[in-house]
């Protein structure tokens, strides 16, 4: 198993900044007492760090991790999307309507032979057939799309390598 790089160049942070962090990524919801000693310093202290790394960007909130398969969302499917215009205007109306559908979980701007790759999460694949006809093909600029449904999910996680 590879280990994780540490990441270089973290502005501002130290070593307890980082374990905070990552404490924090493997239990959002941990009581400030708990963290405290899990990274060795009073509450006082660890809140008031962690106030400043909320302050400064660092945590951006907290949110529950939610069963796709339970909730009736369980088939991933990956988007490529290549827009037949590549000028300001067709990017801002496509990433307007991309922001403003609740189906699409992720949408970024790549390079290479593309525009952008969408994540989205559906009940099976007539959902996604639904979908496909009734908001991908639709969405502002779009010329061709290629997808990939997922057969199994290998590895998922939001959590930042910090390397403490």
């Amino acid at each position: 198993m590879a280990a994780s790089t540490p990441w270089l160049g973290f502005s501002g942070l130290d070593r307890l900044d980082l374990r905070i962090l990552d404490a924090l990524q493997r239990d959002g919801r941990m009581t400030n007492l708990k963290l405290a000693d899990a990274v060795a310093l009073s509450p006082t202290a660890v809140l008031a760090r962690v106030q400043r790394l909320t302050r400064d960007g660092y945590i951006l909130g907290y949110e529950a991790r939610l069963s796709a398969d339970k909730l009736g969302r369980g088939m991933t499917v990956f988007v490529e999307v290549l827009l037949d215009h590549t000028t300001p205007n067709v990017f801002d109306a496509f990433k307007a309507a991309c922001q403003a559908n609740d189906d699409i979980l992720e949408c970024h701007m790549v390079a290479g032979g593309f525009d952008y790759l969408l994540k989205t999460r559906m009940a099976d694949m007539a959902a996604y057939r639904h979908f496909a006809g009734q908001v991908l093909w639709q969405l502002p600029g779009v010329r061709e799309t290629r997808t990939y449904a997922v057969m199994e999910e290998v590895k998922n996680s939001t959590r930042l390598p910090l390397g403490v």
